[in-house]
């Protein structure tokens, strides 16, 4: 509770605004200035990072899937937030005793999104934990190791980008067992946890204050490591299908590509780069087709796809585009009933 005649603590909208000025102009003294002026007019710094930084990440990205900011722009601003974080932590407002326990934070291995990560070991040293930040792409091998070494309370996994779940069951099984729990969060589990149920974490958390919160509550007494393999979490991965589609990628995509100019016929005014793009584009589709056969979910596929959508019509690509290169995979994956499946969910949703 403020004491009485103490000013009023800053307008988190305004600061938020200031913020996204300063990291879209590429100004780094302007952000830091204006986090450390809000906090030192009486916002928290937990407040600052999340409910200043981590929506205006969260903004950077939605500017840049809609077009109206360039990836330059989107790297640099990403790298100034990153660098206000580390400045907050010295703040003297940041101070705290490493007293509630020991957490290792995480991306799990292929994941580069290291702010989700970044925000939440910043909260949990600010309420008293100690923190081992281990950042980007951490092998999981490496992961484990440490885990050896320094016995933390818990692992907290990072993972933003839908394909990588696959390397983050193989993480959550090997860190626990290792003897530890582990905690799950970021855009790939779903908005609701659904995958970090199906591939086996102790718990989830939404955001980094329910995190801390489950942290602190304990986590669920672990699994026996010697009665669990990942294959008892999804038998659907019996059939094969995630294991063809994700060796078969470079086919695939080639297949998908000798023959979509003859489905889209503006194809044959692409530049190279255009083309380029346009196989990139295909690889992608693939890695998320696999991954959705990896947790059979037609969701995790078609929201995909129509965000793909939004991307490309943002960039003036027609998203109809994305009809041939779905009918030719599934013309290439005939013989496979789940693919069959998720692809014509896919074109469903696009309609």
């Amino acid at each position: 509770m403020r004491t009485q005649g103490a000013p009023p603590a800053p307008d988190t909208t305004a600061v938020r605004e200031q913020l996204w000025n300063a990291v879209l102009d590429a100004d780094e003294n302007a952000a830091v200035d204006t986090v450390f002026a809000a906090v030192d007019a009486g916002m928290a710094p937990e407040d600052a990072l999340l409910d200043v930084i981590a929506p205006v990440q969260q903004r950077i990205g939605s500017e840049w899937a809609a077009n109206r900011i360039t990836v330059a722009q989107e790297h640099a601003a990403t790298a100034i937030n990153d660098r206000v974080i580390a400045a907050l932590s010295r703040h003297p407002a940041a101070g705290r005793a490493d007293s509630a326990g020991r957490v290792t934070v995480a991306c799990v291995d292929g994941e580069w999104h290291a702010l989700p990560a970044r925000l939440l070991a910043e909260t949990l040293r600010l309420r008293g934990w100690r923190v081992d930040f281990l950042g980007a792409q951490v092998p999981t091998p490496h992961l484990i190791a440490h885990l050896h070494q320094h016995a933390p309370d818990a692992v907290a996994l990072s993972c933003s980008i839908a394909t990588r779940l696959p390397t983050a069951h193989a993480a959550i099984t090997a860190c626990q067992s290792a003897g530890v729990s582990v905690l799950v969060g970021g855009a790939a589990f779903g908005p609701d946890g659904r995958y970090a149920r199906l591939l086996g974490a102790d718990a989830w958390a939404a955001d980094a204050r329910t995190a801390e919160s489950r942290l602190r509550e304990g986590l669920p007494r672990l699994r026996l490591a010697a009665r669990h393999h990942p294959i008892d979490d999804l038998p659907h991965l019996a059939d094969q299908e995630y294991s063809m589609v994700s060796t078969s990628k470079g086919t695939l995509v080639a297949g998908t590509m000798a023959e979509l100019e003859n489905r889209f016929p503006a194809m044959a005014a692409y530049s190279d780069e255009q083309r380029h793009h346009t196989r990139e584009d295909i690889a992608h589709i693939v890695d998320f087709l696999a991954t959705a056969l990896y947790v059979d979910d037609d969701d995790l596929f078609t929201s995909f796809i129509t965000w793909t959508a939004g991307v490309l019509s943002a960039r003036g690509v027609p998203a109809a585009s994305l009809y041939p290169a779905l009918d030719l995979l599934a013309t290439q994956l005939s013989d496979y009933p789940r693919a069959q499946r998720l692809l014509a969910a896919a074109r469903l949703a696009l309609t």
